[in-house]
């Protein structure tokens, strides 16, 4: 889910917004906010290296907001190449005891995406 939206630097490039909920683990907060003060650098260029820019997380009580944007021309290759970077297979088994999904069925994402009802730019 997300809105594509040209991108000026290219035509083949697309800017693709996602949003996403998940809950905190009951107790993990204060570490899983330690850990995102100091996330891991091989994390983050492997976010990079996927095209994923301007990444935000917040925090509601129990509720973490995710935003981010994808400026590259294929998401889903992108997400793949992310899932097998093995510092983010490590991150994600540090981080995955610390959330607690929302999703429906287990095929859903770890992460429910929202729609997105309104844009300004």
């Amino acid at each position: 889910m997300g809105a594509d939206v040209g991108d000026p630097r290219s035509d083949r490039t697309t800017l693709r917004r996602i949003a996403g909920v998940i809950a905190l683990a009951d107790g993990r907060a204060e570490e899983y906010l330690r850990l995102h003060r100091e996330v891991w650098p091989e994390v983050l260029a492997a976010l990079s290296r996927a095209n994923i820019t301007n990444y935000s997380i917040y925090r509601h009580d129990g509720v973490l907001f995710s935003y981010l944007e994808h400026r590259g021309d294929d998401y889903e290759a992108d997400m793949a190449s992310l899932a097998e970077d093995p510092a983010t297979q490590r991150w994600w088994e540090v981080m995955t005891p610390m959330q607690r999904t929302l999703r429906a069925t287990p095929d859903d994402p770890w992460w429910t995406e929202l729609e997105e009802v309104f844009h300004l730019d």
